[in-house]
């Protein structure tokens, strides 16, 4: 990872780095008939089998090896896979044992305007000198997001030879030093920071709205202008309050 400080240690590198994504796809669904189809898709485009091969494609990219894996699809949506994971480099293996990967999924529709939410939930933990950081750009492409809440931590320390304790062994001052350009281009981005803390929060938010892309089961063309302008303006709406994590009047 750019900024790795080489820090000659006593022992294991005990820093355990947490990174989590809450990632929101939004649609508009005219008739309760596409709202189910709706979530009908996503269950298939998102169902065990597929979240548990991106998952392995973040074991691959971060260099570590899957231990275990556990997966199951839910009734009447969702689901859930969490890998245990260790460091491929590491000779002592149960050290690492406590690295893991996880995502879970919550399909959900509004009852009345025809808005529906997919919500995957994904976090990745490491222990020593991996970094989920890596897996960053590919977990945002794997999901055709139109939020995403990003939380980074290093939490604990690992000691050098001389017995000081280090809080974090890289460098970095925001999320956003680690995202792709054309991400950046995307979306719209906001940092909550603590930094003595070594907590690092950013809040991104697609930047156009693009009301072909977010219509479901019907093309734009057989919906009237005042219809678009309707969902549009839903649309955008519940974008802002996952975004500002409020409700906006």
């Amino acid at each position: 990872m750019d900024g790795t400080k080489k820090l000659n240690l006593h022992g294991f590198n005990n820093l355990t780095k947490s990174l989590s994504f809450s990632l929101y796809d939004i649609s508009w669904a005219k008739s309760d008939t596409h709202r189910n189809d709706y979530l009908k898709y996503i269950d298939q485009q998102y169902n065990a089998d597929r979240l548990t091969n991106i998952l392995r494609e973040v074991v691959e990219i971060i260099d570590a090896n899957i231990l275990n894996i556990a997966r199951q699809d839910y009734e009447p949506q969702g689901a859930s896979v969490t890998m245990l994971i260790s460091e491929r480099t590491q000779t002592i293996a149960a050290h690492l044992d406590k690295s893991h990967i996880c995502v879970h999924t919550y399909p959900e529709s509004h009852p009345h305007n025809g808005i529906s939410t997919f919500r995957a939930d994904i976090e990745v933990s490491t222990c020593g000198i991996i970094s989920p950081l890596k897996a960053l750009n590919f977990l945002i492409h794997s999901f055709d997001s139109d939020v995403v809440t990003l939380d980074y931590r290093v939490r604990g320390f690992t000691r050098d030879i001389r017995g000081a304790k280090h809080y974090i062994d890289h460098d970095i001052s925001s999320i956003q030093n680690f995202v792709s350009e054309d991400v950046h281009n995307r979306y719209e981005m906001v940092d909550v920071n603590v930094y003595q803390e070594n907590i690092f929060h950013t809040k991104m938010m697609l930047k156009e709205l693009n009301i072909q892309r977010h219509v479901f089961g019907l093309g734009v063309g057989s919906l009237s202008q005042f219809e678009q302008n309707q969902a549009k303006q839903m649309l955008s709406k519940e974008i802002k309050e996952i975004f500002y994590g409020r409700n906006l009047d």
